[in-house]
């Protein structure tokens, strides 16, 4: 190679490199996911977290139906002087319920938690996508897209609020893996007002990539659950997935204790810009989960979290 062929290989690298994006520190929200509490908005703060995930189901410290709006803006003051956000409400409900009683109940109730989402400030409701099993697959996706437009985008156009699906499968829910995500997102057309609420625990145990389902759909992620889920092989070898003796073969853990391939997880995160929210949402049976007494994390509880923030440190600065 003579000087000439060198000096402009250097100067073709040089305008690579211009041309190629700045990465800089990726400084997502870390948070945890529970009731209000102003307990429970102190450990976040106390712990170092700087979001929350705040359920907002019925009988829940955030009744949509029965808060009065004074108690709404004091939780909300409350959050705020602890320099914490809240990216999202969790609310499911069955938006489609066959039974029509039930149904109206679910829509009237959730159009509540819209707007109460509204008045505190939070972006997101997570919920599961709705499904009646009696219906054929199109004919749920298609009942869906007509309550949604008819009962909800109104109230989400007016508040600012944005619907997200959690992949859970034993929910209501056909938003549970890539084939739902692309037959909803297709029949909702690009809405704005719908978007995933990425959970990678539900795909491992569903023996689906989480990986790969991120990166298919990362355009949509727009909160993210962070649970991880070990899969028991001792178990499961002997007695497969439908056991004859209901033997758990799988169960939630804090993230890093289970099958997740985390580092891959938020690399593709990284790769496309994501500046959301990841909270963790705590279901680990050795430490407290799923037996809470009321509201307040108990001190098992908070040692999960705790636990699971100095994993997730090497991450999430």
């Amino acid at each position: 190679m003579n000087r000439r062929n060198l000096l402009a290989t250097f100067a073709a690298a040089a305008v690579a490199r211009a041309q190629r994006p700045q990465h800089n520190e990726w400084k997502p929200k870390l948070g945890v996911l529970g009731q209000y509490t102003p307990a429970n908005v102190a450990f976040a703060k106390e712990a170092g977290f700087k979001n929350m995930i705040l359920e907002a189901t019925p009988r829940s410290t955030l009744d949509a139906a029965s808060i009065t709006d004074e108690a709404a803006q004091k939780a909300r003051a409350t959050i705020a002087e602890a320099g914490l956000s809240v990216s999202a409400f969790q609310a499911t409900q069955n938006h489609i319920a066959p039974e029509p009683d039930r149904r109206a109940r679910d829509n009237q109730y959730f159009v509540k938690v819209i707007e109460l989402a509204g008045k505190m400030g939070v972006p997101h409701v997570g919920t599961a996508s709705g499904k009646d099993p009696a219906k054929p697959f199109q004919q749920q996706i298609d009942e869906i897209v007509r309550v949604y437009n008819e009962k909800y985008f109104p109230a989400c156009e007016k508040h600012r609020v944005r619907i997200l699906w959690e992949p859970w499968p034993e929910g209501p829910n056909l938003a549970t893996g890539p084939v739902g995500f692309e037959a909803l997102f297709k029949a909702f057309d690009n809405s704005p007002y719908v978007g995933l609420q990425y959970d990678p625990s539900h795909l491992v145990r569903q023996f689906m990539d989480p990986i790969q389902a991120a990166r298919d759909f990362v355009d949509k992620i727009y909160d993210v659950h962070l649970k991880d889920t070990e899969i028991e092989w001792h178990v499961l070898r002997r007695v497969g997935i439908n056991p004859p003796n209901r033997a758990q073969w799988w169960r939630y853990r804090l993230p890093g204790l289970g099958s997740m391939d985390w580092a891959a997880f938020f690399t593709v995160l990284q790769d496309a810009g994501y500046q959301g929210a990841m909270s963790v949402e705590h279901e680990d049976p050795l430490y407290g989960a799923p037996n809470r007494n009321g509201p307040d994390f108990s001190q098992d509880f908070k040692t999960g979290f705790l636990m699971a923030r100095r994993y997730l440190q090497q991450y999430v600065p």
